[in-house]
């Protein structure tokens, strides 16, 4: 039976992993519910935070992606009494793992008996060999995203978000996310005080949204191949608001319009007015974020040609408003180390 999170005793996490698992997608999510559990003891809260219960796939010292070994608490199979919220860890090691058909099995017994489940990174693929993410918005890391839609259709994969709730489910995406992922569990439970305390204490950022982009947009568009190409969008997400317009770029590539806008589509998978749209929204994220300007400040600073353009652009690409985005993100504020 599933329970309430209102229950003052410990709420039960059980983290699975397997040979060649992420260390981080692990060793993330646990840090953040035992220093939840912490903060709750200093507090002297009458709940009583969390038990973190590490389930292995098999008994003794497993070694990580990275060579780092970790001893399981149980294994899955001697598992006993209840468990609030079940996470598969992701790692190189899931592409064998998902095809335990033993683990599948208990998982599937499980999972009406807890009330969250959830992956972080490429766990999802676990779980959705399970049958248990059918229906269901998940996410992944970026560079398994699209294999994960392709294999498992019926699932609705969200593949730039850094996790995703639906219900009872919940994925994250690659490495840190899912501390990200772990920080809004705590919030849920425990609440923003309690979150905060994590945050400041881990030096994260307060529960980002799960909109979130999982990397930015200059990231993603200085991975172009040609180091001129790369070398210009360096420049144009420095200087947002200079001229960046199509005969512009070109005339600083050295190369036609009709060629820039080709190796663009080809490098970067998009035209350069979507490329240059990207970095300045990236850029007024940041802004809002970050600083006590006006919007039609920040519009101006960044390029746009009015705060309107700027907030048509936001509900178009974020569907939210500036003024929506900075009272929804920044209002929770970057936690600064305690």
């Amino acid at each position: 039976m599933k329970r309430s999170s209102t229950n003052a005793g410990p709420l039960r996490v059980a983290l699975v992993a397997y040979p060649q698992a992420q260390a981080l997608d692990l060793s993330g999510p646990l840090e953040v519910f035992a220093t939840a559990t912490q903060a709750v003891r200093e507090g002297a809260r009458r709940h009583a935070g969390y038990v973190v219960t590490v389930v292995g796939t098999e008994a003794g010292p497993m070694a990580s992606s990275a060579g780092l070994r970790f001893l399981p608490d149980v294994t899955w199979r001697a598992l006993r009494g209840p468990v609030d919220t079940l996470l598969v860890v992701g790692g190189a090691g899931a592409r064998q793992t998902m095809n335990d058909e033993a683990l599948l099995a208990w998982l599937r017994r499980m999972a009406p008996r807890v009330r969250r489940l959830g992956s972080v990174c490429t766990g999802a693929f676990i779980l959705a060999n399970a049958g248990l993410l059918d229906g269901r918005r998940v996410t992944t890391h970026w560079r398994r995203a699209a294999e994960l839609a392709q294999r498992f259709p019926r699932l609705r994969v969200e593949p730039d978000r850094i996790w995703v709730r639906d219900g009872d489910i919940v994925t994250s995406a690659g490495i840190t996310a899912g501390m990200d992922m772990a920080l809004s569990l705590v919030e849920e439970d425990l609440g923003a005080e309690i979150a905060l305390a994590v945050a400041r204490s881990l030096v994260l950022y307060l529960r980002r949204p799960g909109d979130q982009n999982q990397f930015s947009a200059p990231l993603r568009l200085q991975a172009a191949q040609t180091p001129s190409v790369r070398d210009l969008v360096a420049w144009a997400t420095e200087h947002p608001d200079a001229d960046l317009s199509v005969p512009a770029l070109a005339r600083r590539l050295g190369r036609s319009a009709r060629q820039l806008s080709r190796v663009f589509r080809a490098e970067v998978g998009v035209a350069p007015a979507a490329a240059v749209e990207q970095l300045r929204v990236e850029s007024a994220r940041r802004l809002l974020v970050e600083s006590q300007r006006g919007v039609e400040e920040i519009a101006s600073r960044v390029g746009f040609a009015s705060a309107e353009v700027m907030r048509r652009t936001f509900l178009r690409r974020l569907h939210v408003s500036p003024s929506a985005y900075r009272a929804r993100f920044a209002a929770r504020g970057q936690a600064v180390a305690s």
